[in-house]
Formats: C-alpha cells, sequence, structure tokens
C-alpha cells in the first residue's frame, strides 16, 4: 500500500472514531445524571442490538431447517419418481416374459431353440428379481381379488374358491401388485 493510501486509511479510521467519541463523550466535567442517561441509552442500544441479534440467529436457524427439510423432501421425491419409472419399465416388459412362456411350451420347436428361449427368458427374469419382480402363485392358492383376476368358474375337485389353473402370470413390484394373475376358480 503507498504512503498515499495509508494517508487515506488513516483518516478514514480517525473519522469513524472521532464520531463513535461524539455519540459516547463522557466529559470529564459533566454532571452524574448526564452520564447515567448515556449509560442507560447505552445499556437500552445493547439490549435492542441482542434483541435483533437473537431474531437474526432464529430467522437463520429456520431458514437452514426449512432448506434441510426442502433437500429431504426432493430426495425423497427423486427416488419415488425413480420407483415409478422402474416400474413402468418393468411393466412394459410383462408382455416379453408373456410370449416368451408362450413359445417356451410350443411342441413344434426343436429341443435347442426350446433351451434358447429358456435361456433368455432366465437371463430376463434373474434381472427383473434383481429389481424386486415377484411372481404371484396362483395355482391351488384361495382366490384373493388382491392378486387375482378370476376370468372362468371351474367345476373341479377342488374346495370352492380355489384357484385352478393360471392364465396368465401376475407379478408383485417390491412387494405391490403391478398386475393381477389371470386365473380359473373352482365353483
Amino acid at each position: 500500500m503507498s504512503d498515499e493510501q495509508q494517508d487515506e486509511q488513516q483518516i478514514v479510521y480517525e473519522n469513524e472514531s472521532e464520531e463513535t467519541d461524539k455519540d459516547f463523550d463522557l466529559e470529564e466535567g459533566g454532571d452524574s445524571g448526564q452520564i447515567r442517561d448515556k449509560i442507560k441509552k447505552i445499556k437500552e442500544r445493547l439490549i435492542k442490538c441482542n434483541e435483533d441479534k437473537q431474531e437474526y440467529l432464529a430467522g437463520w436457524q429456520r431458514a437452514q431447517a426449512d432448506f434441510i427439510n426442502y433437500r429431504k423432501r426432493q430426495e425423497e421425491q427423486m427416488k419415488e419418481w425413480l420407483k415409478m419409472a422402474e416400474a413402468g419399465l418393468i411393466g412394459d416388459l410383462l408382455p416379453v416374459l408373456d410370449a416368451l412362456d408362450a413359445v417356451k411350451n410350443n411342441p413344434f420347436l426343436t429341443s435347442d431353440i426350446q433351451g434358447g428361449v429358456n435361456s433368455i427368458r432366465k437371463q430376463l427374469t434373474d434381472i427383473l428379481d434383481g429389481h424386486g419382480l415377484e411372481e404371484i402363485k396362483a395355482v391351488g392358492e384361495k382366490f384373493n381379488p388382491e392378486f387375482h383376476e378370476a376370468v372362468e368358474r371351474v367345476e373341479s375337485g377342488e374346495e370352492e374358491g380355489v384357484v385352478t389353473e393360471e392364465i396368465q402370470n401376475g407379478y408383485l413390484l417390491n412387494g405391490k401388485v403391478i398386475r393381477t394373475s389371470k386365473v380359473k376358480v373352482s365353483k
């Protein structure tokens, strides 16, 4: 810093100091009443400053808590969106599984082709299982409209209301039904 800049800086400090001294000048010859008044004013200003400080601190703490809560809500919302996107994609792949199931039992296909289809189906189901997909067990189970959709009632040796045949597989994704099983139920 040059000498000129230092001189200017010194003048600024001196001016600020003089103004402060004027505000709180306790003259040697002043009466004690004036001194008490000035001390009282200083205490009042100090109390006001402390109140302002507490108010600003409380406001800042509320703002910080609000921001933390906002960030948590955003993270939760992002997780929900990802789950919905995953459920949509997996739901779109279910017809592919249905097609592979239909092909794997086709008697007109050679054993090599059936083996290839079974291998592809296993790879796909392993991937989907890794994302939380589960097949709903239906045959032999008591009919439950939460998991099963009855397409036909049939005579059978089973007690009434038991699933006798599964027409289309149903699936759960992370414990939630994404497609009910289409089934035949005993009368």
